[in-house]
């Protein structure tokens, strides 16, 4: 059994950007049948100094397990102060790397956060 990182671990127990968010600007749900795990990313957009919208504030609801709880919560830290570009660039890989990696049988769970992130976009 391959063990989470501490960072996973601390994503998981002291979860960043956790609840849901009134008047938002986008909201995303994904889910996967398979396991359980359902997401949902609520955004704020607002324009930078030139005119670029960014995520001037990003939400997360989780039902599932620890790494999914985890990689909504890095998902999140990953999109806030970010352009809309930049968030539709986040993979599931850049979500498990900032984490320092998740056992194979768990990566479903960052492709859940990424696919969450992008949802809220469109």
């Amino acid at each position: 059994m391959q063990q989470y990182s501490k960072k996973v671990i601390d994503h998981f127990t002291r979860p960043h950007n956790q609840g849901s968010m009134k008047k938002a600007d986008g909201v995303g749900t994904v889910g996967n049948p398979k396991c359980g795990d359902i997401m949902r990313m609520h955004l704020k957009v607002t324009k930078n100094k030139k005119g670029e919208e960014i995520i001037k504030d990003v939400k997360f609801e989780t039902l599932g397990c620890g790494a999914a709880i985890a990689t909504s919560s890095m998902a999140t830290d990953l999109a806030k102060g970010k352009s809309i570009d930049e968030v539709l660039a986040i993979t599931n890989t850049m979500v498990a790397d900032e984490l320092g990696g998740l056992p194979n049988v768990k990566m479903h769970c960052s492709n859940l956060a990424a696919d969450a992130l992008h949802a809220a976009i469109k």
